[in-house]
């Protein structure tokens, strides 16, 4: 986006939205007056199709009872499945490859479980220290129930300046003591955006399995898991596919793996025509439906049914496209407006390695936080001096983005931040 004087201002935000094809998305969804809501990459708004899909879910129960399981239009039976197949485009995979079933760290732990098979010199787990805390907390698990040490046989690629990764790093640190790779698809506090394909194809190279955590990635860039060969990724469907707090999460388990058995087993690990046989002995389904473990959780996985439709309908393409003009457009006014007032970029510059947020540092971070709350702008804050931004295509514009510019250079310019204690809220 090219810097001239009338970029600055109100009016040529207001031409970017005009010009944007997405803009009737914004109906979609529900938004407080007023508000400007930037932190969709730790839960995302409440659409009116997910709050359909919801109460059509709950009115199957009132008609059908115990029959909601085979009837209506959305079986709860077979809805792990159904939403698989609908999220199979947005992670570049084929429909049985993928499943609605669990949560981010339910899967991961499921996954481990299956696929971390230490043997000979093979024993670690090579993961990163920037990852998100449950991941590694998960990771050290698995390694205790295997009896390995995590401080010997959980290895962790530094980072060269506490925000980014450098896929050079990581590739070094596979070694041929590395049994299992688990990394972030994007970096959930620096937004950096990790090259899957090359780590794959490295991993690979040495004959180790690799998988990603895609919570900050999917719904927000592309991505071809299948053509890459990955073996498997797990992910949260609340922050940018607007799920719902808690809702179901989702996996992928490349169809090279189909029949390797589950690592933990479960009632919904089995093959739909023989679940209810009632036998001891599992049967576990031929696909990825294998690596569920218990039954669905029906209210939560029912706003996806909504949500999902939106991203089938616009394409995921269009959403990376919008997003990264957002991402330009607000880093190119921060820069502009901010100058001199302590903030420092911290995500990537560059639209490739950056995703759908980005990241400032500021002493006065926590502070800062709660003033842009007070003025009705809601950002996330990440201890101990973080702020993430992030403009969702589907539901935010560029005049919020100009506008939580003035609000924020307004905070600043006239102190209002110190009012607060610069200390993070209980959730942060």
């Amino acid at each position: 986006m090219s810097e001239t004087q009338d970029s600055y201002t109100l009016e040529y935000a207001q031409q970017l939205d005009k010009q944007d094809s997405l803009a009737s998305y914004r109906e979609e969804f529900y938004i407080k007056e007023g508000g400007i809501y930037f932190d969709g990459n730790s839960l995302g708004l409440l659409s009116k199709r997910a709050e359909k899909s919801l109460l059509d879910l709950l009115d199957s129960w009132k008609e059908y009872g115990i029959d909601g399981w085979t009837e209506g239009d959305n079986p709860w039976y077979y809805l792990s499945e159904s939403l698989g197949n609908q999220m199979a485009p947005l992670v570049g995979a084929d429909a049985n490859e993928v499943i609605v079933s669990g949560s981010t760290t339910v899967n991961l732990h499921q996954l481990v479980a299956t696929f971390y098979k230490p043997d000979g010199k093979r024993t670690k787990i090579l993961a990163d220290e920037l990852n998100f805390p449950s991941d590694i907390y998960a990771l050290k698990s698995q390694l205790q129930l295997k009896g390995y040490d995590p401080s010997t046989h959980l290895v962790q690629v530094k980072s060269n300046d506490g925000h980014t990764l450098k896929e050079e790093d990581i590739v070094e640190a596979m070694t041929d003591d590395i049994a299992l790779i688990v990394l972030p698809s994007v970096l959930y506090r620096s937004g950096q955006v990790l090259d899957m394909e090359m780590l794959t194809k490295e991993a690979h190279k040495r004959n180790i399995l690799i998988g990603f955590d895609l919570c900050h990635s999917i719904g927000s860039i592309p991505h071809e898991l299948s053509a890459w060969d990955v073996d498997f990724a797990f992910w949260c469907n609340y922050k940018h596919l607007n799920g719902g707090p808690g809702g179901t999460g989702g996996l992928y388990v490349n169809k090279r793996h189909f029949g390797t058995t589950p690592g933990i087993a479960g009632w919904f690990s089995s093959r739909k025509d023989k679940q209810f046989d009632m036998e001891h002995d599992l049967t576990a389904a031929e696909d990825v439906g294998a690596y569920q473990i218990g039954t669905p959780n029906i209210f939560s996985m029912a706003p996806i049914i909504g949500a999902i439709s939106m991203f089938n309908e616009v394409g995921i393409e269009k959403i990376r496209a919008k997003s990264l003009k957002l991402t330009n457009y607000l880093m190119e006014l921060l820069k502009h407006e901010l100058a001199g007032h302590g903030f420092k970029t911290r995500n990537p510059m560059e639209e490739k390695r950056r995703g759908g947020h980005i990241y400032l540092e500021h002493p006065e971070a926590a502070r800062v936080c709660k003033a842009l709350k007070a003025e009705g702008v809601i950002p996330d804050f990440r201890s101990p001096n973080g702020i993430r931004l992030a403009p969702v295509a589907l539901y935010n514009t560029f005049e919020d983005v100009w506008k939580m510019v003035q609000i924020l250079k307004d905070i600043m310019e006239e102190k209002k931040y110190k009012k607060f204690e610069n200390k993070r809220g209980v959730v942060a």
